[in-house]
């Protein structure tokens, strides 16, 4: 159920995304979806811990090609983030649901930048807030064409780098 909400998502967005609409593509009745999720908030979440959990791993893999590296996690982050626009969305776009996420999987998903920024939570904060800008701004085309964008990523985080 909860790949055919998030295929649902990737291909039209959360405004798409209703029960209704997930139980057509389940072939049930939007009621048998209740035995199962009590609300679409509970589907967003399965979803939102997915974001994470995935994202984590871009940044792992990253750090381990290249520890320490604000670059490479900067380039991880945002090739994961315009492959799933909408799940990032979901995910970045609304207070996180933290109560209802698995423990421990935020700390995992920041855990990257905190490393790369020496353990300093303020630095890895403005890292994370200037990578999200930047990316939420490319999802929604607010960049003009021709521009590099990879030059005012690496610029942005030379500038942040502890």
């Amino acid at each position: 159920m909860v790949s055919a909400a998030r295929d649902l998502l990737e291909e039209s967005g959360a405004e798409k995304l209703t029960m209704r609409v997930l139980a057509d593509r389940l072939g049930i009745k939007a009621p048998s979806l209740y035995k199962h999720f009590p609300d679409k908030s509970a589907v967003e979440v399965q979803l939102i811990a997915q974001m994470l959990d995935e994202s984590a791993a871009a940044c792992e893999a990253a750090e381990a090609e290249a520890p320490g590296s604000l670059d490479a996690l900067s380039e991880a982050y945002r090739a994961y983030a315009l492959r799933h626009p909408h799940l990032y969305r979901l995910a970045t776009e609304r207070p996180l649901p933290r109560h209802a996420l698995p423990e421990g999987l935020e700390e995992r998903a920041a855990a990257p930048l905190m490393r790369a920024c020496a353990g300093d939570a303020d630095l890895a904060r403005a890292a994370w807030a200037f990578g999200h800008g930047m990316v939420i701004l490319e999802i929604y085309g607010r960049f003009p064409d021709g521009v590099d964008l990879g030059a005012a990523w690496r610029k942005g985080m030379r500038a942040l780098r502890p």
